[in-house]
């Protein structure tokens, strides 16, 4: 039976191309939301599911630390993907016509630049491939899509100018979720864990939270806060560490922020890319 793998957008978004590259023997399965990725994942639709977390010209992608806690689901790995930006347009239309461009909110900020010197006015599109499918399916040789150059030989567009993102390093890091955690891999370029905590209402509570890991020299590679409830005082943390729960430096950082805080969430354990220590190219 075909393994499938969900991911937001249309058939040639960015997390269509991740699923080709990460997960080569799974079949992509294009949902609308991210919250419908999850869900196909949930029910057991798709084994795994594809979803964009942050990006290095945009930063954090919309509100999606807030549904993975909540989705039942473990993270397994990891994806970077390297964002290229092209302005695909009809056959036969040239960069000079094109006056608005499509694409998801979290692209458009990441090629402003080639927008405001070709006097191009940025339209909100719920996904860069649904831009793409758009701009062909109607017949306005003004309009322009934001998108991948799998989108454009999917929608039968041209690319007009390739490449057109501020950054050479443009890249976007996606979560690979699954119904179930996996504690017995060892990771060639070591492992990761991920887990979200509230601290206890004391001063000074997430500083000494946090001292575990620095007296246990455990390295914090992201530490994130948002919050939850709809109250201002009730602030969630997402953190990844280096390391696996059963190294004794981990666990010894774990117990000592379980004492200072009253909420903690394993999310998940999973091998470090080699992307992480490496350079981005462009």
């Amino acid at each position: 039976m075909t393994k499938r793998i969900a991911f937001q957008g249309e058939p040639g978004a960015y997390g269509h191309q991740a699923c080709v590259e990460a997960r080569p023997d799974h079949e992509p399965l294009p949902c609308p939301t991210f919250n419908a990725a999850i869900e196909a994942v949930r029910k057991g639709d798709a084994d795994l599911g594809m979803i964009a977390v942050e990006n290095s010209t945009y930063g954090r992608v919309g509100d999606v630390h807030t549904l993975l806690p909540e989705s039942g689901l473990h993270i397994v790995d990891e994806a970077f993907v390297r964002v290229h930006i092209n302005l695909l347009g009809k056959p036969g239309a040239q960069v000079e016509q094109i006056r608005t461009a499509s694409g998801h909110i979290v692209i458009l900020p990441q090629c402003g630049k080639f927008l405001r010197e070709n006097g191009i006015t940025p339209l909100i599109s719920p996904d860069n491939a649904r831009a793409a499918m758009d701009v062909a399916a109607g017949d306005d040789m003004t309009a322009g899509a934001l998108a991948s150059e799998m989108a454009a030989g999917i929608y039968g567009l041209n690319i007009l100018a390739r490449h057109i993102e501020d950054h050479d390093r443009n890249t976007t890091r996606f979560l690979i979720m699954g119904r179930e955690p996996d504690l017995s891999r060892r990771g060639k370029h070591g492992m990761v864990t991920s887990f979200v905590f509230r601290v206890r209402n004391i001063p000074a509570a997430l500083y000494k939270a946090m001292g575990g890991f620095a007296t246990n020299g455990v390295n914090m590679t992201k530490l994130e806060s948002y919050m939850v409830g709809g109250q201002f005082t009730a602030t969630q943390f997402y953190a990844e560490v280096e390391g696996h729960p059963d190294d004794r430096n981990v666990a010894l950082a774990m117990e000592e922020l379980d004492y200072f805080t009253d909420h903690i969430r394993l999310m998940g354990v999973f091998p470090a890319a080699p992307r992480r220590h490496e350079k981005p190219t462009s």
